[in-house]
């Protein structure tokens, strides 16, 4: 971690700001002073209008697929608080449970990852430089994991494999898992925009409903240490929600990218696969087979078992 602690408390003293300065607003202080029925029609319609502002834009500008492509990342995203919900009921599961969904989700990703993005991200390599497909997206490979590497190095965080420990341990050290999961939602979210500006529906669905399970345990992972913390258990769902939420930031950059300058698809799908086998590798893995045992061996027939699904899933699909 090469920001140093003043550094990160510098930037959290500068957010704190930012979100007193909201706070104190008058128009935040006028929507507070209306009735309770009022205020929540009123959010909801500003975020309906602004919604159709955003979609309305899209579809003129690039057109359809763009519009469900980033409509399929917020859906992504928002599995992340689906997968937070469980923290309602719970204080905690069990580590061959929370082992097992990692396992699963790993084995998703990976599905994904091969038949999502490298198989056809070589198709679509050859088709614009003949027989040079696979070099291009092992390119693209190299390009993501460096940055997430990158990415790793210079934000201040925790790594997934300290789950076990972030239940019972401080604040900040919650924080900067949140962080984690935040830096590596975004190339997750730029996966489904890639392969959504192929122009495959298919490929597009397919991915995002892997993106989407592999987020439900990082939701969890997520809002349980905040509940054991003492958290409101709503506002613990509702801040793994947010980490999710930067996916569909990811989405649209990379089905913007990819629809208006197409020769640089097969490099995009090998960049968003290489992210996601570096989170794979780095992180999740790591965490469920931390020890030995019955806890890695569950944990690897549920990697196999994702890995199925998500096959089987991708050829009933095509």
């Amino acid at each position: 971690m090469t920001i140093s602690n003043q550094k990160f408390k510098q930037i959290q003293l500068y957010l704190e700001a930012q979100l007193a300065r909201a706070l104190a607003s008058p128009y935040y202080q006028k929507l507070l002073a209306m009735p309770p029925l009022q205020r929540w029609a009123t959010v909801a319609g500003l975020f309906l209008a602004s919604q159709l502002v955003i979609f309305g834009a899209l579809y003129l500008i690039f057109g359809k697929v763009v519009v469900i492509g980033f409509l399929a990342s917020i859906v992504a995203g928002l599995a992340t608080g689906f997968g937070a919900l469980p923290a309602l009921f719970f204080r905690n599961i069990s580590n061959n449970l929370f082992n097992s969904m990692l396992g699963a989700a790993a084995g998703v990703m990976l599905a994904a990852t091969a038949f999502s993005l490298l198989v056809p991200g070589i198709g679509f390599g050859n088709a614009v430089w003949a027989g040079k497909g696979i070099y291009l997206v092992s390119f693209g490979m190299l390009l993501g994991a460096l940055f997430l590497h990158y990415a790793d190095r210079q934000l201040p965080h925790v790594h997934f494999d300290a789950v076990s420990d972030l239940r019972k341990t401080s604040f900040s050290k919650i924080w900067l898992f949140i962080v984690a999961i935040t830096i590596h939602n975004f190339p997750e979210g730029m996966s489904v925009g890639v392969s959504f500006g192929t122009g495959e529906m298919k490929t597009g669905i397919v991915l995002a409903i892997a993106i989407a399970l592999q987020n439900i345990p990082e939701g969890l992972a997520v809002a349980l240490p905040l509940v054991g913390l003492g958290y409101n258990k709503w506002r613990a769902v509702g801040i793994a929600t947010v980490t999710g939420l930067v996916e569909p930031v990811g989405g649209l950059l990379g089905i913007t990218m990819v629809t208006v300058f197409q020769p640089i698809l097969p490099i995009a799908m090998g960049f968003a696969a290489g992210a996601m086998l570096f989170v794979i590798s780095e992180e999740i893995i790591p965490e469920t087979h931390g020890n030995t045992g019955d806890r890695s061996r569950y944990a690897t027939f549920a990697l196999m078992f994702g890995f199925i699904i998500m096959m089987i899933l991708d050829n009933m699909l095509g």
